[in-house]
């Protein structure tokens, strides 16, 4: 199909949509209007997500199966296009990231101010429910206004889309309470274990060890504030004493959590932030026990946006070296090829192209 939307912007728009486990498509479709409160927003930057990665190779993230084609993404920041009836919005061409999370607001975690685990809440991209929540890899995303946050004085576009998951970085490092000064062991130097450690720095984390089983990833850990690196894996030595304070397990696996347990010292504190393969997951539980150490978890995040927003734009949160490259949406299965390719990348964005304004 032809992807260059020319004069048909005005009415129709691109989406990249999963259709199923190797089934990526780059779609055509109607653009949105917005209704009451809701604003619509021209797409610039979307980075691609393990979930995405899941979805697209899987069909699945964990127990949430694709039953209905979805538009894909959720770290996705643009400028407002226009406010429906009623809307509180910026003036258009503002330049906004979105919040993906829609809460119920009224169920008891929501209450307790936890948004982040509310019982009937939807996120963007996400197939928990059925029907699904849409991404924001399109052209064009309506949200309600409440979810649109301006951008601070001079924080670019390109940098802001890092925004979400930096936010779950900074939710992760918040559970683990107080870091200023302790040793911290990070596992996994992903895209979300990259932003741990610069999340980490800004906090003021003493010593940070970042473990993960390719080299690359750990030169990123290492150019965002990691202290030392280590390659872990078939043919390398053991990992060293650490003693840590503190360990962040990021890297989804088992094996990443167990170390995390060991790594940490006796009383020490253990976040789980990266999802692990579903069903049943052995965890050295003996260690857990005799060692006393505390395990928490970490799940998205809920107001840490706004505040990510603001480190970023005064330098606090240093996170360039994540994003290693920027390709635009014609060339998605690329992008997506490389993005799961942690060899090759870390943090992948689909450009969408200089937003235009209808009349």
């Amino acid at each position: 199909m032809n992807t260059d939307m020319g004069s048909a912007r005005r009415t129709r728009m691109r989406a990249v949509v999963a259709h199923g486990a190797g089934d990526l498509r780059l779609e055509e479709r109607q653009v949105p209007s917005p209704g009451p409160g809701e604003v619509a927003v021209d797409i610039r930057y979307g980075g691609i997500c393990g979930s995405d990665l899941h979805y697209w190779r899987h069909g699945a993230v964990g127990e949430f199966r694709l039953r209905e084609p979805l538009v894909l993404g959720h770290e996705i920041v643009g400028r407002v296009r226009e406010a429906g009836p009623g809307a509180s919005a910026p003036a258009p061409g503002t330049p906004v990231a979105v919040h993906p999370l829609a809460s119920c607001g009224a169920c008891r975690q929501c209450r307790a101010e936890r948004r982040n685990t509310c019982l009937d809440g939807g996120y963007l991209g996400s197939a928990a429910r059925n029907p699904h929540v849409q991404g924001g890899f399109a052209d064009v995303l309506v949200v309600p206004a409440e979810r649109i946050l301006p951008l601070p004085e001079g924080l670019d576009l390109r940098l802001a889309a890092v925004a979400e998951p930096a936010a779950v970085a900074w939710h992760a490092v918040r559970q683990a309470g107080a870091v200023r000064g302790k040793r911290v062991l990070v596992t996994g130097a992903g895209p979300i274990g990259a932003l741990v450690v610069a999340a980490l720095r800004a906090a003021g984390a003493g010593e940070i060890t970042v473990t993960d089983v390719h080299e690359a990833p750990l030169a990123v850990a290492k150019a965002v504030g990691a202290t030392s690196v280590v390659r872990v894996g078939p043919g390398t030595d053991p990992l060293p004493e650490l003693a840590a304070d503190i360990a962040i397990e990021s890297s989804g696996s088992p094996a990443g959590l167990e170390t995390c347990l060991y790594g940490v010292d006796r009383g020490g504190l253990v976040v789980g932030l990266g999802l692990l393969p579903p069903g049943e997951t052995p965890v050295a539980a003996n260690a857990l026990i005799t060692r006393e150490v505390r395990l928490v978890g970490s799940f998205r995040f809920d107001t840490e946006l706004g505040e990510v927003l603001r480190a970023l734009a005064d330098g606090r949160l240093a996170v360039d070296p994540v994003v290693t490259s920027v390709l635009p949406v014609a060339d998605v299965e690329e992008a997506f090829s490389l993005a799961g390719d942690p060899a090759r990348s870390c943090k992948v964005l689909l450009d969408f192209g200089a937003p235009t304004h209808s009349s």
